[in-house]
Parts: C-alpha cells; sequence; structure tokens
C-alpha cells in the first residue's frame, strides 16, 4: 500500500523534481516496490499527456503552400527569378490559437515546478518545526522534574516541621506537669518509693510504687493530693500492690477540683478507703 509520503515523492519523481540523497533513496525504494514504480509510471503518463489537454487547433493554409513548394524546389529552379517570386505565395501570420497548447504546457511544467519548490520548503520548515517541538518537550520534562523535586522536598520539610512542633508541644505541656517523689515513712519498708505525675490541665495524674509490702485483705493502700485550699488531703482513691514485686501503676484523679497539688502522700486504711485520712502515712513527698 502506497501512503501519503510515498504518494507525494513519486509525484515530485515523475517530473524529475527530486534531487540529491532523496532522489537516490527514492530510487532506491522504487527497486523494492512494484506497486510504487507502477505509479510513478502512471503519473508519468499523466505528466506527458498534459500537452493534449488544449483543444485541436487547424494548421493555416499557408503551411500547405509552404510544403508543396518545398517538394517542387527542383522542378522550378530553372525559372526566372521573378517567376519564382511570382509563384511563391506571401507568408502569413501563425494565428495565436496554434500556440495554445504549447502555451498550456509551459504553464503546467511552471506550475509543477513552482509546487515542487513550495513542497520542498514546506518540508523543510516541517522539520524545523518538529526539532523546536522536540526542544519544547525537552525542556517541560526537565522542568516537571524540577516540580516533583521541589515537590518531595517541600512534603520532608513540611512533615519535619509537624514533628518539630509536636515534639516542642509535648515539652511545653511536660513542663507543666507536676513531678514528685514519694520516700517511705515506715521503719521496716525503707526501700519503698513512688513517683506521682499530675497533669494540672486534666486534672489527672499517674502513680507508680514499687517495693511496697502486700498488704492483709482488709487493708488498701489509699493516696492523697494534698492542696493548700483545702483543710484536708483530698481522697483520690485506693489501689493494692503486686504481692511478689510489691508494684502498681496507677491513674487516678481527685474527688474534688484541685488548684495546686503541692504533695502526694498513701496511708494506710482499712479496705475500701476513708473520707480522711486514719491510718499512718507509708508514702510521702517532700
Amino acid at each position: 500500500m502506497i501512503d501519503d509520503r510515498q504518494e507525494e515523492l513519486a509525484a515530485l519523481h515523475a517530473l524529475d523534481l527530486l534531487e540529491g540523497a532523496e532522489r537516490d533513496q527514492f530510487v532506491a525504494e522504487l527497486e523494492r516496490n512494484a506497486e510504487l514504480r507502477g505509479r510513478v509510471g502512471d503519473l508519468r503518463q499523466a505528466a506527458a499527456a498534459l500537452a493534449h489537454l488544449a483543444p485541436a487547433a487547424e494548421p493555416p493554409a499557408a503551411l500547405k503552400a509552404r510544403i508543396l513548394a518545398s517538394a517542387s524546389g527542383s522542378a522550378s529552379r530553372g525559372r526566372a527569378p521573378e517567376a519564382a517570386r511570382t509563384a511563391r505565395p506571401k507568408a502569413r501570420p501563425v494565428p495565436v490559437s496554434s500556440w495554445i497548447p504549447w502555451l498550456a504546457a509551459a504553464c503546467l511544467g511552471v506550475a509543477a515546478i513552482w509546487s515542487g519548490r513550495l513542497y520542498l520548503e514546506a518540508r523543510s520548515e516541517s522539520a524545523s518545526l518538529r526539532e523546536q517541538q522536540r526542544l519544547a518537550q525537552r525542556a517541560l520534562e526537565q522542568t516537571r522534574g524540577q516540580l516533583a523535586d521541589a515537590t518531595r522536598l517541600l512534603s520532608a520539610s513540611g512533615r519535619e516541621i509537624a514533628e518539630l512542633g509536636a515534639k516542642l508541644k509535648a515539652e511545653g505541656d511536660l513542663a507543666h506537669f507536676k513531678i514528685s517523689m514519694l520516700a517511705s515513712m515506715l521503719g521496716n519498708s525503707p526501700a519503698a518509693l513512688a513517683v506521682a505525675v499530675w497533669d494540672p490541665t486534666r486534672e489527672q495524674g499517674v502513680l507508680a510504687v514499687s517495693r511496697l509490702p502486700a498488704l492483709a485483705a482488709a487493708m488498701d493502700y489509699q493516696l492523697w493530693v494534698i492542696d493548700p485550699q483545702y483543710p484536708s488531703p483530698v481522697n483520690s482513691g485506693v489501689f493494692a500492690v503486686d504481692p511478689v514485686t510489691g508494684e502498681a501503676h496507677v491513674v487516678f484523679r481527685a474527688d474534688k477540683p484541685i488548684k495546686s497539688a503541692a504533695k502526694f502522700a498513701v496511708s494506710l486504711e482499712r479496705k475500701g478507703g476513708v473520707p480522711s485520712p486514719e491510718g499512718p502515712i507509708v508514702l510521702l513527698s517532700r
């Protein structure tokens, strides 16, 4: 099958307008493609028939007389020059209508040459535009790559800023916490100790104790928050320790609103706890 490019090259080759390497490549392609050779032959015949497109014209009458006079020239050479001049017909101008076929063929030839030149210029301009498009596409791809890199850097920076903000917030929140060490007040358990961490914004705390002796079933350890606004320590719940390790981990809240947790204490009370401390203090913050 002949494509559009082969069709254009065949038309130019039929009019002998291809030159140089382009002509050599097309001739080599003609040797391999029988259909293309047939198309070039058809176009050559069409080009040759262009001169026959003009209407037929009658030859001038003087032409016939000149032909007859030329044929009988040897017989009339012996006559007097004056008689020869008298018998010779007068030349007449050739009618313009007889030039029309040749003018038409010349015009078509010029048009074909001009069309071929325009085609070659258009091909050159098209190649230049393709090169410009290729360069623009490359520049666009480089810009997209740079934009992707910038987006990744911005995303990474955003994550780092968010992590730093969370860290600073956590450190700021931690600065508001009250952390107290509770020392043992019992002579028989001097190694017992505890840590209380109080969050004033939530009015909630965490108590971690270790090495406290296990209690009898009828007794509990009870935690107290000492706030100067109240005359007595504020109850914060009861807890038990592991009988083997003497450890406990307790999340607690006070029974009353706490403005200032000055100290924390742990007392030994009866099972279930009491409203105010009654038993001995076993742990106390300094």
